[in-house]
């Protein structure tokens, strides 16, 4: 199934990001969580506006008023939960240190800090840090793709991805980028 995917998608185009902090880079995750990716570019933009930089620093999400931070658009508890990592930054949480250790100890490491949990740590891997073999199983995206691909009725649940994902080793992050891909319309291979 997936090598049709391939077949249809063409090249695989995964990147990383450039520039930035591994904390800009969480704040920016944790602008994502479950809103739509529309909603949460508005926001971003905004929130870099109200901040006055494209990369946000601990000190700057300490700083900004609650009020300027809702203006932004971001809801109460997200405020919580950016302050609470700029919080644990700003007293040494070593997010630089973070590409030296292994996927697991990242993934605890961050599911420490509130507003943190497993999807958001997953995505920081693959896109942060370019972790090759992250198959990120409750991420909605590849869920439905995989749905898609294999015919199922319902959303297959993270066993089910866990165990087709263990053919994909040790490349499950492209697996995850072509399902991921498989799901825009009209995805044609550029020839």
């Amino acid at each position: 199934m997936l090598a049709r995917i391939i077949d249809r998608v063409g090249r695989c185009a995964w990147q990383t990001e450039r520039g930035g902090s591994a904390f800009s880079s969480l704040i920016e995750a944790m602008l994502y969580q479950q809103i739509t990716g529309k909603a949460a570019a508005s926001i971003h933009r905004r929130l870099r506006e109200v901040l006055g930089r494209r990369h946000p620093r601990p000190q700057e999400i300490l700083a900004a008023s609650r009020r300027a931070l809702r203006g932004a658009g971001l809801s109460r508890q997200k405020i919580a939960y950016m302050r609470d990592l700029a919080a644990r930054a700003a007293d040494g949480l070593p997010l630089r240190g973070l590409a030296r250790r292994s996927d697991e100890e990242v993934i605890e490491a961050l599911c420490a800090v509130k507003g943190i949990g497993r999807w958001t740590a997953e995505m920081f891997l693959v896109f942060r840090l370019g972790r090759f073999d992250v198959l990120p199983v409750d991420d909605y995206g590849v869920r439905k793709a995989a749905q898609k691909a294999y015919g199922l009725d319902e959303l297959p649940d993270a066993r089910w991805l866990r165990e087709r994902g263990e053919a994909w080793r040790p490349y499950r992050t492209v697996a995850s980028w072509y399902l991921w891909r498989s799901l825009e319309p009209s995805r044609e291979k550029k020839r």
